[in-house]
């Protein structure tokens, strides 16, 4: 069973997800907050595994709710994943670098709103295409960096391969036929980029990939 939350202060909102996420066998929301720090006391209490935390709240804002969330080693199991709407990509990054696993918008279809918690509660990065494709026009703005992150020179061929492909939202069993590999073989190359870059999720090495320089979007 997937634990969710719900932290949005608007309760039409909190609603309509809550109405869908009960229908489904394999999903339960255990609690719902109107606020970031509302939402932080209920994640120590109920563990969730997904936290569904919208961007602009009052009291405390989902980014530093999700830089809290994941700060604390004894909330290492929940997986973030910010609610935002197509206006609001300048918070991306920011979200990104608190420790999100990833975006979903609010106006989303059902069907991708569970998927996406499905996906979040695996443990994998959830970027909605219209937002990662914002994401990579954005750094096409920016200078290039000028150095890699320690641990990239680490990394073997196949795990550039396997990050740069995952920078693009692609899952291990996209990246593993891309590849023509395993997808067992795909999440290893993933897991042990993440392991040498000091990423605490697929969301993270998303960043990273981008800002150290390993992929740029024009390589994407």
């Amino acid at each position: 069973m997937i634990r969710v939350l719900l932290v949005d202060d608007q309760p039409l909102i909190r609603s309509g997800f809550r109405a869908l996420l009960d229908l489904e066998d394999d999903i339960e929301v255990v609690a719902e907050a109107a606020d970031g720090q509302e939402g932080l006391a209920l994640v120590k209490e109920q563990l969730p595994d997904v936290a569904l935390i919208d961007i602009q709240m009052p009291v405390m804002d989902g980014i530093e709710a999700t830089r809290r969330i994941a700060a604390d080693p004894a909330l290492a199991c929940v997986h973030v994943v910010i609610l935002t709407n197509y206006g609001m990509d300048e918070y991306v990054l920011d979200a990104l670098r608190a420790g999100a696993a990833g975006f979903l918008v609010k106006d989303i279809v059902p069907e991708d709103l569970l998927h996406g918690v499905r996906v979040a509660a695996r443990g994998d990065a959830l970027l909605a295409p219209a937002i990662t494709r914002r994401l990579m026009d954005r750094y096409l703005t920016q200078p290039p960096p000028t150095r890699a992150d320690r641990g990239l020179e680490e990394l073997t061929g196949r795990e550039r391969q396997a990050v740069a492909l995952a920078a693009q939202g692609l899952s291990n069993d996209e990246i593993a036929g891309r590849l023509v590999i395993s997808p067992s073989t795909a999440k290893t190359h993933i897991n042990r980029a993440m392991a040498k870059l000091n990423a605490r999720d697929r969301a993270q090495l998303v960043v990273l990939a981008y800002e150290s320089g390993l992929v740029t979007p024009r390589n994407s």
